[in-house]
């Protein structure tokens, strides 16, 4: 299971919802589905944009759980 932690780092970089859709250049609606996991993929550009906004690597921001 892939799990996203972009209101973890969101909190770090103390930034909102508005401020990344801004510099990210995604709605606020598509933010909000990848924040809450319903996402089924995610552009390896829009990640890479979201890295850039929150200065961070991929890995602070998508994280695999087994589930056994």
């Amino acid at each position: 299971m892939i799990v996203i932690n972009l209101d973890v780092m969101m909190a770090k970089r103390k930034m909102s919802l508005n401020e990344l859709s801004e510099r990210v250049g995604i709605t606020i609606a598509n933010l909000s589905i990848l924040k809450t996991g319903k996402a089924k993929a995610v552009r390896l550009t829009t990640l890479d944009a979201i890295c850039r906004a929150l200065d961070c690597q991929p890995g602070d921001i998508l994280e695999y759980r087994n589930q056994e």
